[in-house]
């Protein structure tokens, strides 16, 4: 059996946190780099250590909150396999998010606001999906060019 060593780590995670093997467990890769970039070789690699918590708190913040991308600072044992290859084992007893990861952006789709309209432009498709800004349905036109048209005849009562 390998050493075991109780520290701290800071890392990004690389995926989403999965559920365990058993209820109020979660796994999750960290992803962490050299602390000292100016000191190690360019090409140094991040290390990745593969996590695991039995704490049903942290799992469910797991589970729940974190998402890719997010600083962690995890505290925990470390055990390394006896194959180098293979990722540092790391168990969790502690969790902070240091810093969460910037919302992901819907490339391609806008959301444009026509007074009480709300129009969906996707870069992949000609057609425009058009709803009332309360989110009901109006219909689709099959331009940008012909949304006036399509709401002056939801207007007049023709797609109801």
């Amino acid at each position: 059996m390998n050493p075991q060593t109780h520290l701290a780590i800071d890392g990004y995670v690389d995926a989403i946190p999965a559920p365990g093997t058993s209820w109020g467990t979660a796994r999750f890769d960290l992803i962490h780099s050299p602390a000292d970039a100016d000191r190690i070789a360019p090409d140094t690699p991040d290390t990745v250590y593969a996590c695991t918590t039995g704490d049903p708190r942290i799992a469910d913040v797991l589970l729940r909150e974190i998402q890719p991308g997010d600083l962690l600072r995890v505290t925990g044992t470390l055990v390394q396999p006896d194959d180098p290859q293979a990722p540092a084992r790391f168990t969790v007893d502690g969790l902070e998010v240091l810093e969460a990861a910037p919302a992901p952006m819907v490339y391609g789709l806008v959301l444009e606001r026509f007074g009480n309209y709300v129009v969906v432009f996707d870069a992949d498709r000609d057609q425009v999906p058009v709803f009332t800004a309360s989110g009901r349905w109006v219909g689709e036109a099959t331009t940008a060019d012909a949304i006036s048209d399509l709401i002056d005849v939801y207007e007049e009562g023709g797609l109801r």
